[in-house]
């Protein structure tokens, strides 16, 4: 590699020295920039007003400690000397993690997105002092190579610009302030909120769906719970074949696939290509969550064990990366994707010869290859071919089919390789554990506990989840400002993330524990969320509560709708608003929920399956909704069996409830549900909408009313059997 001249202080200017600004920061991210050369200042108005003084540009840099090429790029650039002399000689250098600032890197982002049409970590932004994007990208390599400059050169031609042609950097940052508003103005399209948007998202699902490898598009391959969601509920609601037919098909690609963890269970955060098997390797608590909810709700609904084994290996994976928090109560927010910035997947993956020593001489080997597809070349990584990614390439009965074995002794088998593979790779240097608790992913991970525990009745499950909803409530809630987004930091500031994913999470608490407190503290967060976050001009939630922002960029409202990567904060909000409606009796959380789907229901009907929560939300609207009502002094054996018969039921848009006999309050209840209820119990009542079936107080009839009372038929179905193919197979 050409070894560059350090670059020299300009003339006039003075230089820098380290100051070590991010020294004492909590995030893992600052805390790794504070060791670097760079004279790194954190995000706030400090940095803003010093470039001012100095007249500088702003160099943004946007990543996460998980982020595999922003720890390439540190190790590159910013913890290079030279690279180091000229940015801080030469601008003001501003490092964000985006985990604990979405708020930062969502605004920056579309302004990348929109100059450069390209987005990700790092993002790599040039900034005026008032905090406006002129240029900007992703990973900039040290030396010009694949069509990419150079970082140090373009560092040098900022500078340049800067200093010689000031008032074109100040026309880009002006056209790209025009065009974002522009675009705020346009992602901000009310609509009818109907079953048309439904159809039309199912649509859009049945046309991506891959029939070969499952998921939807092409490579590179997301993880879509939300959209598997809406596809679960149309075939429960309807029979509709093709929506299971796509939903069986991609838990189980995605779960046999290389995407999930054969040896430690949990998913990585998305596969590189078609087949799910090669992913990029950071696990992330925002896709776990809602993937754990997935995985249970469907192993209920199917009866599907590979789907409860999955929910398993998610479980595991928390129990193991960090026992202690869960303990404790909490799920930390990510792991890295490798150990160091110059490998890549190294303690995920197996060559043969490390295959061979961790199993010995025996038969095993051969099982093990034929059982994860060892000699799949597809299952080789790129920059070391010697070193594969372990998948379900084969079934227990293939593979002793194969090798001439009864499957008994296979089974045994692969039990006793997951447990040698497993304790081979605890020895390898492994990826770090971010135990940040930011409160919206942690609810979204208790969420997945609670439904886990609910749907596949795991106890221990459940207690994980509520001893988490216990410590975000201890530690995250302020009265006067909602849901901390760092728990047990008040610098940290509020997200609309963390309230409507921990809204969500306590009514799941309520509906599993009946406890009241949980709903109490349910209508508290709503509450904020609607006075500190609804945008006056819309009726939609912003991401962040109204307030001064630290730069001009951060006063354009920004409206979540997409799942992008969380579940859409403006979906979850209005899924927990509709929710809450029902199960308190009230009006006024659904009223302020359809105004937030009225306000962008336009605008959801252009982004199909990327608006999935949102569109999940809707039908909270569109389509009946059911409620279980148990009738009985709670703790008592029967009123127990008839709850527990309830909650492991799976049943699309259903929310259950348990009141005494002795009960005058019927709150909650609808008119019609609240005239039947008698003073005889145990009883269990099922209506969906103003319909209901007979009272019942045997759990096996509560569980087949629950399944398919008063199911609706749909008028319109927005696939054919005829386009899709009732017989066709994924391959």
């Amino acid at each position: 590699m050409r070894v560059l001249r350090r670059v020299r202080p300009l003339s006039g200017i003075p230089r820098v020295t380290r100051s070590g600004r991010l020294h004492g920061e909590k995030s893992p991210f600052l805390q790794h920039g504070a060791e670097q050369p760079v004279d790194w200042w954190p995000w706030g108005e400090s940095a803003f007003e010093h470039a001012r003084s100095v007249d500088r540009p702003v160099l943004l840099d946007i990543g996460a400690v998980w982020c595999h090429w922003c720890h390439v790029m540190d190790r590159e650039s910013y913890e290079d000397a030279g690279t180091a002399d000229l940015i801080n000689d030469r601008f003001v250098a501003i490092k964000v993690d985006r985990d604990e600032r979405p708020d930062v890197d969502a605004r920056y982002q579309r302004a990348v997105q929109l100059l450069t049409g390209q987005g990700g970590w790092p993002l790599t932004a040039f900034l005026t002092p008032d905090g406006e994007v002129f240029h900007g990208g992703t990973y900039f390599p040290p030396t010009d190579m694949h069509g990419r400059p150079s970082f140090r050169r373009v560092l040098l031609e900022i500078d340049r610009v800067w200093r010689q042609e000031r008032d074109r950097a100040m026309e880009a940052a002006s056209s790209i302030v025009a065009r974002l508003t522009a675009r705020s103005r346009s992602e901000a399209e009310p609509g009818n909120v109907d079953d048309a948007l439904l159809d039309e998202t199912l649509e859009d699902l049945a046309g991506s769906f891959d029939f070969r490898h499952g998921g939807f598009g092409r490579a590179p391959k997301f993880p879509a719970p939300a959209a598997l969601d809406l596809l679960l509920d149309r075939h429960l609601d309807d029979g509709t074949p093709w929506a299971l037919q796509i939903v069986s098909a991609t838990l189980h690609a995605m779960g046999n696939g290389g995407v999930f963890d054969q040896i430690g269970g949990g998913f990585h955060r998305y596969s590189t290509d078609a087949r799910w098997i090669i992913p990029h390797f950071e696990k992330m608590a925002y896709d776990n969550g809602p993937l754990l909810s997935t995985y249970a709700a469907a192993a209920a609904a199917l009866e599907d064990p590979s789907c409860e084994a999955i929910v398993d290996g998610i479980i595991t994976h928390y129990l193991d990366i960090s026992p202690d928090l869960v303990a404790a109560g909490g799920f930390p927010a990510s792991q890295d994707a490798d150990y160091g910035s110059d490998n890549d997947g190294d303690y995920w993956t197996w060559s043969e010869a490390e295959l061979r020593a961790a199993l010995g001489d025996g038969n095993d080997v051969e099982i093990a290859k034929l059982a994860y597809g060892f000699d799949d070349p597809d299952t080789r990584m790129h920059v070391d071919p010697s070193r594969h990614v372990l998948y379900r390439a084969s079934n227990t009965e293939a593979v002793a089919a194969a090798l001439g074995e009864d499957r008994s002794s296979i089974e045994a088998a692969m039990t006793r390789i997951r447990t040698r593979l497993k304790a081979v790779r605890d020895r390898r240097p492994a990826p770090f554990v971010d135990r940040t608790l930011y409160s919206g992913w942690c609810a979204l991970v208790a969420s997945g506990h609670l439904l886990a525990g609910r749907y596949t009745g795991r106890p221990a499950a459940i207690e994980a989840g509520l001893r988490a909803l216990e410590r975000i409530w201890a530690d995250g809630w302020r009265a006067d400002r909602g849901i901390l987004h760092r728990l047990d930091d008040d610098s940290a500031g509020e997200g609309l993330d963390d309230q409507a994913h921990t809204l969500l999470a306590m009514l799941d608490g309520f509906e599993i524990t009946q406890d009241p407190s949980w709903m109490q503290r349910a209508v508290s967060v709503a509450d904020v969320m609607l006075s500190r976050f609804r945008d006056p001009a819309t009726g939609a939630l912003t991401d962040r509560p109204r307030e001064t922002p630290v730069v001009a960029a951060l006063s354009r409202a920004h409206l979540p709708l997409a799942d992008a990567p969380t579940p859409s904060g403006n979906g979850a909000a209005a899924l927990g608003l509709l929710r809450l409606a029902v199960l308190t009796g009230e009006n006024a959380p659904a009223e302020a929920a359809e105004g937030i789907l009225g306000a962008l229901a336009g605008t959801a009907a252009r982004l199909g399956s990327s608006a999935a929560t949102f569109v999940k939300a809707t039908t909270w609207v569109v389509l009946p909704v059911t409620t279980v009502l148990i009738v009985d002094e709670p703790d008592r054996p029967r009123s127990d069996r008839l709850l527990a018969a309830a909650l492991t039921t799976y049943r699309p848009r259903t929310v259950v409830r348990r009141i005494a006999p002795s009960a005058t309050d019927r709150a909650g209840l609808s008119a019609t549900l609240a005239a039947m209820v008698s003073r005889d119990y145990p009883r269990a009542y099922v209506c969906c909408g103003n319909t209901c079936a007979r009272p019942v107080a045997d759990p096996d009839e509560l569980r087949e009313i629950i399944r398919t009372f008063a199911r609706p038929v749909r008028s319109r179905n927005p696939t054919s059997t005829s386009r899709h193919g009732n017989d066709a197979q994924p391959g």
